[in-house]
Formats: structure tokens, sequence, C-alpha cells
């Protein structure tokens, strides 16, 4: 492997540490055995089981039909591909509307679909679940910024954060996912700067998709890193399979060029 070499499986507790050493953290979504295999032997510390898989796998226009059923499923699939990534599975639209249901959903993703982490969308609207969840055991990833579950509200896929309240609503919301309990936090689509205020304010990782390259890592959707996706395909993103690599080449290049910070560069970043 040229990346790194792994030789156990990967815990918060290393990429906290990660965090602290200032060492970029990759991931990349997968929702198959095959592909999840491939991400973890190309030395890549995190997989997100996506709910994007609602627009890649289902061909779906947004993530919104996704179910707790399709979730669990494709967790289970990548869960055998994996031996070292940390594994994080997306909790579904409304499958974590109170805590009851948070709970459920949770339980299901990780004692049958075999995630480590799950990971949830908003604020304060969420804050109660993620403290609860906490309190049950439960490691729990924040999603703020665009939130691909709420397009409808945000009037489509946009950048968030660039208007002073908009960023303020951010920056606490944060802080107040940190406070629930939240491990770590996902950052979409918003300017670079805001992210990195945000990263160097928060003790947990924040990962970055369309956030620019001052976070402590970034995470792709594996169908636009892999130059498959057809249509529109995201600024934020970068196809790796140029240079006549193959897909095992084209992961080991997203992973070096994450750690190595040439990726994201300034045409990837929003201000």
């Amino acid at each position: 492997m040229s990346t790194q070499t792994i030789t156990k499986r990967l815990t918060l507790t290393d990429l906290a540490n990660k965090k602290r050493a200032a060492e970029p953290i990759t991931m990349l979504t997968a929702y198959d055995a095959t592909f999840a295999r491939r991400i973890d032997a190309a030395g890549v510390d995190c997989i997100l089981v996506g709910d994007s898989l609602g627009n890649v796998i289902q061909g779906q226009n947004t993530t919104l039909p996704v179910s707790i059923e399709h979730m669990v499923y494709h967790t289970q699939a990548v869960s055998r591909g994996v031996e070292h990534a940390f594994l994080i599975a997306d909790m579904p639209f409304m499958s974590y509307r109170d805590r009851v249901t948070a709970a459920n959903s949770a339980q299901q993703l990780m004692a049958v679909g075999g995630a480590e982490m799950v990971k949830l969308e908003g604020g304060q609207p969420v804050l109660e679940q993620v403290s609860f969840l906490n309190d049950q055991g439960v490691p729990v990833c924040g999603h703020l910024g665009l939130t691909p579950q709420h397009v409808h509200r945000l009037g489509g896929y946009r950048v968030q954060g660039r208007e002073q309240r908009a960023r303020q609503q951010i920056i606490q919301d944060a802080q107040d996912l940190q406070q629930a309990g939240a491990l770590m936090l996902v950052l979409e689509c918003v300017p670079d700067e805001l992210a990195g205020e945000i990263s160097r304010q928060l003790q947990i990782p924040v990962i970055g998709i369309g956030a620019g390259a001052q976070v402590d890592g970034q995470v792709l959707v594996l169908y636009d890193m892999l130059g498959l996706t057809v249509g529109h395909v995201p600024k934020f993103s970068m196809n790796f399979m140029t240079d006549g690599r193959d897909v095992p080449a084209a992961l080991e290049a997203y992973a070096e060029a994450v750690r190595s910070k040439a990726f994201p560069a300034r045409e990837h970043v929003f201000a």
C-alpha cells in the first residue's frame, strides 16, 4: 500500500489523535463490499455509508426517499469489506425525529449493520437526540452547512454560511453539537474561512466536503472522485481517475492528495 500502512482497526481515539497532530483525515463514501475493500486497501481512514446512495445507486433526485432499511442493507454490505477503516453510517430522513426513533435507528445501523458511528444532519433541532444517543454509548457525527435532507427548505443545493447571521448560526450549532456529545462533525458547502474557524474552535475532528482546506479532513462521494457521475459534478469534487489510473490507484491518489494537502485546491473552495 503506497499511501499508508495500517495494521489495526482505526478508532475514534486514533482520529482524535490525528486532529491533535494536524494529520489530515481521509474519508470516502461506499455502498457495497467490493468498493469498501478497495477503499480499505488504499489506506483511507474512514468509510461513510452515505444516504447519497439515493442519488448514485437508486437514481433519486434527492436523498429523501432513502429508508433506514436501505441504510442497514448497504451498511451490512460495506462492513463485510472493511478491515481497517472506521465505519460511519448516515441516519436517513426522518429516522431521528425524536429520541426513541433515533435510538431505534442507531441500534439497527450499529448492531445489525455493523456501523461504528452514526451521522445525522442539523443543529439545534437534533441536540436532544445527540445527547440521548451519547448517553446510550452511541458515537454521533454531526453534519452542518448544506444538509441534503433539508434541500427543499434550503431552496436547493447552495453554499451556506455566507451571510453573517447564517455564519453565526453554524458556529453556534457546531459548538452545541460538540457540547451535546457529538464526536465528529461534517461541514458541507461552507466558505473556507468559516470552516477553518469552526475546526480551530472544536476539539472534535471536523471533516469537510466543499468546506476548504482548513478543516481536519476531507470526504468525497466515491462516484464523484472516480469520474462516474453523470451530469452535474460539484465544484468541490475532483476526478482522480485521470492520468491513466485504475480504481485502486485513484483511491490511493485521493488519500495521498488529502494527506499532503494538495486537495482541495483553490478551485475546489468556496469563499
